[in-house]
């Protein structure tokens, strides 16, 4: 009987060296660092080697907005990438690395599923090379520096109210969320206001993953704003004197970490900032060296396109010049259909009216990519057993009405199999269909306009309503000279608009922005919108009740 669970599918499968899998793409074991046998990091030297070299075709895989009946972006990334390679394509695969605050929270492990997964998958998921740890470091570094320098006198002037910099953890812990510390005597510091952000929100996470070098990486560390003076100025990172450090800290954690999938595709797994909260992709330093290395590099970009996929282009392809090909819009019938207002306990039911009302989800998606972006896209839709002939035929119909054709994929069950039929469409869409992909935005325009185009034309919303605290945000960044920066909303995933309730594609809404602040090191400028929080909580049961291991050191339950 085959394993019935993701944990127990990974078990089973039978890995080659790592050394193995980098010679498959030209690399050879002198340019890696082994972390055992089934894991390394990839020297820089690397990309410093082979960067005159052409670029492969470049593939995003992203997805409808997110419900708890499951996508399976990452499963059909994992799949399509193996069924490439089973084509007789050089294949790598980039991903970004799992936060442990979903694998103990709601979402569990990030490393696919089924015969689509990427392994060790238990190390993947747990500390894996060590890369969020050091970024916690480097981020909490900088917060003891900057307490340090008001207790030792405050040379630079930073008004203790107005630090913007907080500390950070990688786990989902709402108490944290807004804390007084500096008690107990001025020996232990100046009481002041602070807080804790999931490691996968900070700043440095995605310096890390823009950065192409240590040199930038230390430039743009240098950059981070950490507070203000009471005059308004910005005080910075490099003022304290504290990106060679913490660039010290990240050193590691820079090399991109070299994997394979269950059928021993090379794969990246690098980075992990949210989408919703962060840019939610994995880093420049993966796909780039990838690129050159491969014929084909698929990627993906976190929850649906209206978060994952806009950050996608318009702030990681922006920075790095990086241009896709093709673009993969992963929907199941189960999440259409729960778009359209049927309850999760009726998904394995036919439900043709649910579905028609779901669809239009699907529809904005599509419109954004080939539309907003002017990329070619085809939609995979990932099969379930209970999936009808009418129910796969209604979402062929309304597709092609929209220009985009729709494949099956079942790399879940069958791995590179069932990705057959989804590869030889995205091959065909890279080589075949005129691309004029461009941003949705140019950089000049104001602030405040970049966001209404957002919302406008990407979530399909009426318009934005700036709260008087992100009124003065904005004036503030426009003063400081940031208004030329690219846009990063934070957002809910479960809807287009700043309501997680508000399901299929909504009209008549407007979207509230309540802060607007600058990421001045990573490049982009983040809105925080709704109730969305840079620290998430645990719900009311926790993936982490379910994990265990036995005397031998076997995990169960991650997945």
């Amino acid at each position: 009987m085959s394993p019935i669970s993701d944990i127990e599918i990974a078990q089973s499968s039978k890995m080659i060296p790592i050394g193995q899998v980098a010679e498959t793409i030209g690399i050879k074991k002198h340019d890696i660092e082994l972390y055992g046998s089934y894991k390394a990091k990839v020297n820089y030297t690397v990309f410093d080697n082979i960067k005159q070299k052409k670029d492969g075709k470049l593939i995003l895989v992203t997805a409808i907005t997110p419900t708890p009946a499951g996508e399976g972006k990452t499963t059909t990334t994992i799949g399509l990438g193996d069924a490439l390679r089973k084509l007789g394509e050089k294949v790598i695969i980039t991903l970004r690395e799992p936060s442990l605050g979903p694998v103990f929270g709601v979402k569990g492990g990030a490393a696919g599923g089924g015969y689509a997964q990427v392994v060790p998958m238990e190390d993947i998921n747990l500390h894996f090379t060590g890369d969020f740890h050091a970024i916690g470091a480097a981020n909490n570094l900088l917060a003891a520096l900057i307490d340090n320098h008001i207790f030792q006198g405050n040379a630079l002037g930073i008004d203790p109210r107005r630090i913007t910099w907080k500390r950070c953890m990688d786990m989902n812990d709402r108490q944290l969320r807004f804390i007084t510390d500096g008690l107990n005597g001025k020996t232990n510091g100046m009481p002041r206001e602070d807080g804790f952000d999931i490691t996968a929100a900070s700043e440095v996470m995605a310096i890390l993953c823009l950065s192409r070098n240590i040199d930038e990486l230390k430039d743009k560390l240098s950059r981070i704003i950490v507070g203000y003076k009471r005059d308004g100025q910005p005080v910075t990172a490099g003022q304290l004197n504290a990106q060679g450090a913490m660039a010290a800290l990240l050193k590691e954690a820079l090399k991109p970490n070299l994997v394979q999938t269950l059928e021993h595709t090379p794969a990246f797994v690098h980075g992990g900032p949210f989408a919703n909260i962060a840019h939610g992709c994995n880093s420049i330093m993966a796909t780039a060296t990838a690129l050159k290395l491969a014929d084909y590099v698929v990627t993906e970009a976190g929850f649906g396109a209206d978060l994952g996929a806009e950050k996608f282009f318009d702030i990681k392809c922006r920075l790095s010049g990086i241009k896709p090909s093709a673009v993969v819009i992963v929907a199941t019938v189960r999440a259409l259909k729960m778009h359209g207002g049927a309850s999760k306990s009726e998904l394995s039911d036919e439900n043709l009216t649910a579905l028609e009302k779901g669809i239009p989800n699907l529809l904005k998606h599509i419109e954004n990519i080939t539309v907003k972006f002017k990329m070619p896209a085809v939609v995979a839709v990932n099969r379930f057993p209970a999936d009808t002939e009418n129910e796969l035929k209604m979402i062929k119909n309304k597709c092609r009405d929209y220009g985009a054709n729709v494949v099956l994929s079942e790399v879940w069950e069958k791995g590179s199999e069932g990705g057959l039929a989804l590869a030889k469409e995205v091959m065909n869409l890279a080589e075949n269909s005129e691309n004029k992909f461009h941003y949705l935005y140019e950089e000049e325009l104001p602030i405040m306009e970049k966001i209404e185009k957002i919302v406008r034309e990407i979530y399909g919303g009426d318009g934005v309503d700036f709260t008087i605290t992100a009124q003065k945000d904005v004036e503030q960044l426009n003063e400081l000279g940031f208004d030329k920066l690219p846009i990063c909303i934070a957002k809910t995933q479960y809807s287009f608009t700043d309501d997680a309730k508000r399901f299929g594609r909504p009209e008549n809404f407007r979207i509230i922005v309540k802060n607007v602040k600058v990421s001045a090191g990573a490049g982009f400028i983040v809105v925080m919108t709704g109730d969305m929080m840079t620290m998430p909580g645990l719900p009311k049961v926790p993936s982490a009740e379910k994990i265990d291991i036995d005397s031998n050191g076997k995990i169960s339950g991650l997945f």
